[in-house]
């Protein structure tokens, strides 16, 4: 549970974690273009789920 007993993703916190420790070496140590994807996947698996979910739930 997070501070406020909100769930988090233990996969979050760690993608996140590797980033922010590569990000305080240098910025340049951190794999920009992979962390754009992860970041572009968490931002779509909320409406895609959510979709997804409507529809099996009419099914």
């Amino acid at each position: 549970m997070g501070h406020w007993g909100i769930p988090v993703s233990t996969t979050h916190c760690i993608s996140a974690s590797i980033m922010g420790v590569g990000a305080t070496k240098r910025l340049s140590a951190v794999r920009w273009g992979i962390a754009g994807n992860i970041i572009a996947a968490w931002i779509l698996t909320f409406p895609i789920c959510g979709g997804l979910g409507y529809l099996f739930a009419w099914l």
